[in-house]
């Protein structure tokens, strides 16, 4: 996915702005599973990241535009900041703190249904360290899982802030006041992206995280994490999208939970995902699927360059 630094916007979309347009980037982070995608999809109301209960689901930074009559916002959505335990931990982690360096606006996501964690200290320190000059908002998301009479100051304590809400992805509530907040921290500047535009992200991409989003529900703990989707052909003949994906695993035991007995796991991937797909692209989808082991992928810096992860030449392997 290309990246998403203002050097990278060149062009600007509208020269037509008042000296009040604000746009810019926002960086959300946070701990794995504590609602990112979930909040960006809210505010864009429409889904352009997938969503699991599953932590880690997002590996790779997504661009996200809001767009209003007041605002463009771009929205970074960032992997779950964790201890990293292999390259491709190794590489969330870095599209994380990459995504704070760029950015206008850091956007810090909480769970209020949980008191502060190690974790979050740790992001407290880090925002610190990468972004000390960064104007901050704090978003304490899913009080709809916490108590009505929750006290939060412990969570506002955690760093400075210019900003700070309760919030619930799920259901809405704050999200819109959320929106407004970020829009005041933004400095002020033109849309970069047509007003109806709503990712950078290209269909070859969001076809590999659809197929892996329905893997990531429908299979084990196990296969979340083991799995990676590489899109071999899409093309579009007679008025139908034609995909054909390879699914990688890391060990045969995932491949046959994958596959299913009798493939029944594999039949039920595929006819959910082609579903999301057509809705998505307003077209007939043709699918087809095979699934590969590649063993030990997400130790394997030259395999995950291949897979479109940006990777650095001095990596480890």
């Amino acid at each position: 996915m290309p990246g998403c630094g203002m050097s990278d916007l060149d062009s600007v979309f509208s020269d037509d702005w008042g000296e009040d347009h604000r746009s810019g980037l926002v960086a959300v982070v946070g701990r794995p599973n504590v609602g990112k995608s979930t909040l960006i999809n809210s505010i864009l109301q429409q889904k352009i990241a997938i969503v699991t209960a599953k932590p880690q689901t997002t590996r790779q930074r997504q661009l996200g535009i809001y767009t209003d009559d007041a605002a463009q916002i771009l929205f970074i959505d960032t992997p779950g900041i964790h201890k990293p335990k292999s390259v491709l931990g190794d590489y969330m982690v870095g599209v994380a703190h990459d995504a704070l360096k760029d950015a206008d606006v850091a956007l810090w996501l909480l769970d209020a249904s949980a008191p502060p964690t190690n974790g979050d200290r740790s992001i407290a320190a880090l925002l610190e360290d990468i972004a000390p000059k960064t104007p901050r908002a704090l978003a304490l998301n899913k009080i709809d899982l916490a108590h009505k009479d929750a006290d939060y100051t412990e969570h506002w304590a955690l760093c400075e802030h210019q900003s700070a809400l309760p919030i619930s992805a799920k259901d809405g509530r704050g999200v819109a006041e959320l929106a407004a907040n970020l829009t005041a921290l933004l400095p002020q500047g033109p849309r970069y992206y047509p007003a109806d535009q709503a990712s950078e992200a290209n269909l070859r991409f969001i076809a590999s995280e659809i197929i892996r989003e329905r893997i990531i529900e429908l299979t084990s703990d196990e296969i979340p994490h083991a799995v990676a989707i590489e899109i071999t052909r899409f093309r579009e003949k007679h008025h139908v999208v034609h995909i054909e994906a390879s699914i990688f695993v890391e060990r045969g035991s995932q491949k046959g939970i994958i596959i299913g007995k009798r493939g029944d796991m594999i039949k039920r991937i595929g006819i959910e995902s082609r579903a999301a797909l057509e809705a998505l692209l307003d077209a007939r989808v043709n699918l087809e699927t095979r699934v590969k082991v590649q063993k030990n992928w997400r130790g394997n810096a030259e395999f995950m360059r291949r897979l479109g992860y940006r990777l650095p030449r001095r990596q480890r392997v």
